[in-house]
């Protein structure tokens, strides 16, 4: 019975061996069309070498197929020697939830508007290229998207307000970039989630928006800018942000009327800023992780009890006249 079973599966195995690969692959014929253009309009790079016309393109590098339909859900490409631009024919992958180029220093241009056809995208990367150009505002229209990031480009022009149309926008990173001008008024008006929110080492301006106290963030960095203002519109008892990062700005306001704080915050970076007053006994009752108020124009006593006194001197230095453990005391 067993040699029987045996000479079976040499049968079978034989069988298959000798069939053509179009009966055999698992990856949509369509979907392998479409990414062997999209090989050839990278310029047919080495990282790519694996992409061939006589081989099943779900077991390619860079490549994941559905487990259930076999159509192309995921391509991920980084730190390939890639000069060119991303090609249009990237919108032909009907079903791809995650697309992700990143470190392809060589990658220019802008992102192509066919990529909107991308209605099952959840999530975009392209990060680490030398793609320029204003940020389009018809990424707005991938509905499904719960991540974009595109930071460290060389994106530049104003950040578009349509974004916050996003539903299920869950992180919006678009740090280390060139934008200028200010913080859309519809970041406090998120259509669906209040994403976290990475803005910084662009070249941002203006006055943050009175509407984002209409809106929770958790995670916001909006550090090495040029805003100005005050940022009580973050804070709060009703709030829930964890991290807050508003470093090496234009901020000018009186920390000593901030004095309500939501019990989540862990992180607060206010360091290089133009903040004045003392700083608010209420921050003792946190449990801060991270602290920094260096480089602004503090003055008073440090607060005693909390976390308050675990930080060295260069968390509170560089003030007008901030006084007390770990600086000097005061007199």
């Amino acid at each position: 019975m067993k040699t029987s079973f045996s000479f079976f599966a040499v049968i079978v195995s034989v069988l298959c061996s000798t069939l053509p690969l179009s009966l055999t692959q698992r990856c949509n014929v369509k979907d392998q069309i479409t990414l062997l253009r999209i090989k050839n309009s990278l310029g047919n790079p080495t990282v790519l070498a694996s992409w061939t016309s006589n081989s099943d393109c779900c077991n390619w590098r860079y490549v994941e197929c559905d487990l259930y339909n076999d159509r192309i859900k995921s391509l991920t490409v980084y730190s390939g020697s890639i000069s060119a631009t991303i090609p249009d024919t990237l919108g032909n992958l009907p079903y791809l939830e995650t697309l992700i180029l990143r470190k392809i220093t060589n990658l220019t241009g802008q992102i192509p508007a066919t990529i909107t056809k991308l209605t099952r995208l959840k999530t975009l990367t392209i990060s680490w290229t030398n793609l320029s150009g204003p940020i389009p505002s018809f990424l707005s229209q991938l509905k499904t998207l719960t991540t974009l990031d595109l930071s460290y480009n060389n994106f530049n022009g104003s950040i578009p307000p349509e974004l916050a149309t996003l539903p299920n926008l869950e992180s919006l990173h678009l740090d280390r970039n060139e934008l200028t001008g200010p913080i859309p008024d519809s970041f406090g008006n998120f259509t669906g989630k209040v994403p976290a929110i990475y803005l910084s080492h662009n070249l941002l301006s203006g006055t943050v928006p009175r509407s984002l106290a209409q809106v929770n963030f958790t995670w916001i960095d909006l550090s090495r800018n040029k805003l100005q203002g005050d940022l009580s519109v973050f804070f709060g008892t009703n709030k829930t942000i964890a991290t807050a990062d508003f470093s090496r700005n234009m901020f000018e306001f009186n920390m000593s009327t901030m004095t309500e704080f939501p019990a989540s915050l862990s992180v607060l970076d206010l360091n290089h800023n133009s903040i004045y007053g003392s700083l608010p006994e209420t921050l003792t009752g946190l449990k801060l992780e991270a602290l920094n108020v260096s480089y602004n124009r503090l003055c008073g006593e440090i607060p005693t009890g909390g976390r308050l006194q675990n930080y060295d001197n260069t968390a509170y230095f560089h003030n007008r006249c901030l006084c007390g453990f770990p600086l000097a005391a005061c007199f």
